[in-house]
């Protein structure tokens, strides 16, 4: 069974109704990233980036996986399919995706400031002062901010490398290290990129560019797929 591989950014989730956060101003939801996505915002003002995942968290639990995370659970059917994702969201694994990559981490889960390998789901959307790991550290969100590793970073480039069919889908190759697994994909016979603005982001030869949003682009390359 060949192995197909998604990798995925905000704009596969978009059509579902999570904002893609970042702005055209730079801010997050009306916040400076400096102050809620960061290891010294957690440090500086905990209760604040607190409450921007809880309401981030809270959105994700009212909208449901568009047809694109569909698609993409359909065809492991046909393929060895792994996700690899830079969305927090688990819309992914709430669509039938079995095997999914998160590089920056996962919004329904904490884990502990002590020890960050005790990582718990979160049962509802709030995470609050006071909830503890089974260690007595306050709890964080399970996300990797700006300026920390990206433990998963390794695991994703070593899966890329042996795709047989690699697709880029809702991002723009803007956000580092995740943007630099493409390289990756050295191995693939068939690579695509779909994005409204695909065409200008096809820089080398060898990819095929899908000028569609997310889900009607993953049905465009399941009819060159499978027909």
């Amino acid at each position: 069974m060949k192995r197909l591989i998604v990798f995925s950014g905000a704009g596969m989730s978009a059509e579902s109704g999570i904002p893609t956060f970042r702005g055209s101003d730079g801010l997050w939801e009306n916040h400076r990233i400096e102050d809620v996505a960061t290891p010294e915002a957690w440090h500086r003002d905990p209760e604040l980036v607190l409450e921007f995942y809880n309401q981030r968290r809270k959105r994700i639990l009212e909208v449901e996986p568009n047809q694109g995370h569909l698609q993409v659970a359909a065809w492991q059917e046909h393929f060895h399919v792994t996700v690899i994702t830079q969305n927090i969201d688990d819309l992914h694994e709430r669509a039938g995706s079995k095997d999914v990559v998160h590089l920056h981490g996962e919004i329904r889960k904490s884990r502990s400031t002590f020890n960050e390998e005790l990582v718990y789901p979160i049962d509802g959307w709030q995470l609050k002062r006071g909830d503890l790991c089974e260690q007595g550290s306050q709890l964080r969100p399970h996300i990797v901010w700006f300026g920390e590793e990206v433990p998963m970073l390794q695991v994703a480039a070593s899966l890329i490398e042996e795709a047989d069919v690699f697709i880029v889908v809702g991002t723009s190759f803007q956000v580092y290290p995740a943007a630099g697994l493409i390289h990756h994909a050295w191995q693939a016979k068939a690579k695509y990129i779909v994005d409204p603005q695909a065409q200008s982001l096809v820089a080398k030869q060898g990819w095929m560019a899908v000028n569609q949003g997310a889900s009607e682009g993953l049905q465009t390359i399941n009819r060159e797929l499978l027909f």
